[in-house]
């Protein structure tokens, strides 16, 4: 699977302060999904993308809700093939399974952002993905 990472994100006290894309990853990224921790509830996600300052291909594990588009997709990358395997997560998923899998992760993701800062209002002109997309209501 793959997906893309939230141009902005809130975050710090009341989620009034907002950063552009992850630690690890720009803005509208491109991620390629290689396992979910469904024990509680498919909040982290195990995933290859190129690396915000080097341009490496990195595997790290992150929240979903920082994630957004999961879709299914086929991986011919050999660089993400190769870390995928030295990382032990190669197995992949069947096409079907993944349409699934993509369908529940993209739910819990509007669940977990919308769970960020609950009783804190937006602040103005909010860039975030969940006012940027009219995610919010």
């Amino acid at each position: 699977m793959a997906a893309n990472v939230v141009a902005w994100r809130r975050c710090g006290v009341g989620g009034q302060e907002l950063r552009p894309g992850t630690k690890c990853f720009k803005g509208g990224a491109k991620v390629y999904v290689a396992d979910a921790y469904w024990g509680p509830g498919g909040d982290r996600v195990t995933v290859v993308g190129r690396e915000r300052h080097t341009s490496r291909w990195i595997v790290i594990d992150m929240a979903t809700r920082h994630l957004y588009g999961f879709w299914p997709k086929l991986i011919h990358t050999p660089r993400v093939l190769e870390r995928l395997r030295e990382s032990g997560r190669a197995r992949g998923l069947a096409a079907d399974h993944a349409v699934d899998v993509s369908v529940a992760l993209e739910r819990y993701a509007r669940q977990y952002r919308a769970e960020t800062a609950p009783h804190c209002p937006h602040p103005d002109r909010c860039l975030c993905h969940a006012c940027a997309t009219g995610e919010s209501g």
